[in-house]
């Protein structure tokens, strides 16, 4: 695959902390105007600008758009943002509960994107890449990077163990208690993208959206310059590339708010045609192929063996969706049904519990999380997966490096 280093926009000195923000997408309005509070600095600002807007805007208005792109020349005249010197890749290290995850932050071909040597699981929704495409076309710039992972190259680890061993331009806790350390790599770029040249493919594990929108705002560039060589900025978007044995994917477990109808002794009685069903459980699975269950104030551990399919309709989200969610709980389409809802792997189960509690729910269904190589083979077969399949912690830091074109 193709990278390069780039002339990035980085905090200045002191300023990282402030600046770095989790995804766009991993917030709504109000959630992001509250993290923001307060803090000028923050990049929300940029890539959420309605949170500066009234409420009364709709997200998708010209002004939005146009906020974003004040709120980014404000960060740069006022010192915040500054441009480095020369092209640079990065080695960016998140560090949370006792693990750790490290990868090259770089500039990736549009080209690899659009001939599938960058692989997608998931399929991408309209709206929310229009919406993307156009934040980064009324920038000229990719703000948030896409997260990437490759099968392991032992030259590449040994290359970062060395990198990572000086002294560090970046180095910051967040208020969520997740350490982001950075390491410019200003020499010897050449030697780095001749490594990843030997990498035959690249997985997007999160950021379908920022990765089309890159892809996107390359082809609108190209269409608009008579005077294309291929060798313009635009041609390139952000990207961190991480090895596939640094990640950790934690389950998306399911909430379902009724029985269908159903009693709940009626339900288990119908589940347990399905798959076997034992009373017990603390709401963790351990292995696959199976899932726990929460009904009634009690954990149900529910099991099933293994039988022939393709890599998707083997997982664990799709036997529940399969088996028990379209033809018990009446869920045909879990991307649009309003009574189903997913739960992020990071809300732990007790989230599961206070929910079928509360009355929110009236069962909950936690999971065995997939692997990094159940994504990447979806990927190859050129297959997607179930929606709100993978929740990947810790989230990158959009910020840290910006690339411009």
């Amino acid at each position: 695959m193709q990278i390069k280093p780039f002339p990035a926009l980085v905090p200045a000195s002191g300023k990282a902390v402030a600046v770095a923000a989790v995804p766009y997408d991993v917030l709504n309005t109000a959630e992001a105007r509250t993290l923001a509070a307060g803090n000028p600095d923050s990049l929300l600002h940029v890539s959420r600008p309605e949170i500066d807007l009234a409420d009364t805007v709709d997200i998708h208005d010209d002004e939005v758009y146009e906020q974003g792109l004040r709120a980014f020349h404000d960060l740069q005249q006022r010192g915040v943002l500054v441009r480095e010197a020369e092209p640079s890749l990065y080695a960016y290290r998140q560090c949370m509960g006792g693990r750790s995850q490290t990868g090259i932050i770089a500039c990736s071909h549009a080209d690899d994107y659009e001939n599938n040597v960058i692989r997608k699981h998931e399929k991408t929704r309209q709206d929310k890449e229009d919406d993307r495409a156009r934040h980064t076309m009324t920038l000229r710039a990719n703000t948030g990077p896409v997260f990437l992972t490759y099968r392991d190259r032992d030259e590449i680890n040994a290359a970062v163990t060395q990198v990572t061993s000086g002294e560090p331009a970046v180095d910051f806790t967040a208020a969520d208690g997740v350490r982001h350390t950075v390491w410019r790599i200003s020499d010897d770029t050449d030697k780095w993208c001749a490594m990843f040249a030997d990498v035959p493919l690249a997985y997007i594990a999160d950021g379908h959206h920022r990765a089309a929108s890159g892809w996107r705002a390359a082809r609108e560039c190209r269409a608009a310059n008579p005077e294309h060589n291929g060798s313009e900025e635009y041609n390139w978007f952000l990207t961190v590339l991480f090895p596939a044995s640094h990640l950790s994917i934690m389950p998306y477990n399911r909430v379902v708010v009724d029985l269908n109808g159903r009693s709940e002794a009626e339900f288990i009685r119908v589940l347990g045609e399905v798959m076997e069903v034992t009373e017990g459980g603390d709401g963790t699975p351990t292995k696959p192929r199976q899932a726990h269950m929460y009904l009634g104030g009690k954990w149900y551990t529910l099991s099933w063996p293994p039988f022939e399919a393709g890599p998707v309709e083997r997982l664990d989200v799709s036997v529940l969706q399969e088996r028990v969610l379209a033809p018990l709980l009446a869920i045909d389409d879990p991307r649009t049904s309003r009574r189903v809802d997913f739960v992020g792997g990071i809300r732990g189960t007790g989230e599961l519990v206070r929910l079928v509690d509360s009355g929110a729910a009236a069962v909950a269904f936690s999971l065995y999380p997939v692997t990094v190589d159940d994504m990447m083979d979806i990927a190859d077969a050129n297959q997607v997966m179930p929606p709100k399949s993978t929740w990947f912690e810790p989230k990158l830091r959009s910020g840290l490096a910006i690339h411009t074109f």
